[in-house]
């Protein structure tokens, strides 16, 4: 079970990365909050239709007396979700892609921190995994340039609020209905981001419809099916091991930016790479020789 968790977290490093180019594109022609209302109610909707889907055994576990809604814990998720990805998406107009990637994965950090004074025991694998993560992070995404300006300190913030959500969802994921708490907080995205586009934002329908593909893969792809295979990943994973293995959207990232945009990856790049995948190996040594 502990490896299907693994494998789930690696699939959403693997589509919000992607995704990060998505992002990009997407607001060519959008404001940020016309891309995140667009996008999140694309995903709300996809997740809507697979919670249909599934009430067959949402019926069977209130048979058996183990169902417990996800509603009220995905309002919450929602609410921190909201303001990690606005800041996150306004940012972007303000500081480059790679920076972006780094500071937002500073919560490789910020989470084992974040547990441990909540009280709970981070194994020195992981704090040896974490900081390997991150100085792969540096040379993958920062290549010698570490200065903050105003979009940086907007990624900043957000990464503390990424940090809450990983804490959020690893109290949650294992006690409630994984569908509803996922449909919950996309579709509190979907309102609030909506509210905002209407307040501050100038929306044209044409815009839109040609940012079509990028929506489509933010929405679906990330909003729906990344962040539900994160929270059924977190059931299994530890809050401070889950977050180094899905700092590797940072690593398909650059893979998507390599192959779609014809951005070439140096040798440090690459360097970097093969330290957070050290990282993420170190997180899982003591179960390695514990299954010797």
């Amino acid at each position: 079970m502990r490896l299907r968790g693994n494998l789930f977290l690696l699939m959403a490093a693997f589509f919000w990365g992607t995704t990060f180019v998505a992002q990009m594109t997407g607001m060519d022609n959008l404001g940020p909050f016309t891309y995140a209302a667009s996008r999140y109610l694309l995903g709300f909707c996809s997740l809507l239709l697979i919670w249909y889907l599934y009430r067959g055994s949402r019926q069977a576990a209130r048979e058996a007396g183990t169902y417990e809604t996800g509603w009220k814990a995905g309002v919450g998720a929602g609410c921190i979700m909201f303001v990690a990805t606005s800041f996150q998406q306004v940012a972007m107009l303000y500081t480059t892609a790679g920076k972006t990637a780094f500071i937002t994965c500073l919560y490789i950090i910020l989470v084992p921190m974040a547990s441990s004074l909540l009280g709970h025991r981070i194994r020195p694998e992981n704090w040896i995994g974490a900081v390997l993560a991150l100085t792969g992070l540096y040379f993958l995404s920062i290549q010698g340039e570490l200065s903050l300006g105003f979009g940086d300190s907007l990624v900043l913030v957000s990464a503390f609020f990424w940090t809450a959500h990983i804490l959020f969802i690893g109290r949650f994921a294992s006690r409630v209905d994984v569908m509803e708490l996922s449909a919950a907080q996309v579709g509190i995205c979907t309102l609030f981001s909506s509210f905002a586009a209407m307040a501050l934002e100038q929306i044209q329908w044409e815009a839109i419809w040609s940012a079509g593909f990028a929506i489509f893969y933010g929405g679906v792809m990330s909003a729906g099916v990344a962040f539900t295979l994160q929270i059924i990943g977190q059931k299994y994973a530890e809050p401070s091991h889950a977050a180094i293995i899905m700092s590797f959207e940072a690593i398909f990232g650059a893979l998507a930016s390599w192959l779609v945009l014809g951005e070439v990856m140096s040798g440090m790049e690459i360097f970097g790479c093969v330290l957070m995948a050290v990282g993420m190996i170190a997180t899982q040594m003591k179960g390695l020789f514990r299954n010797a």
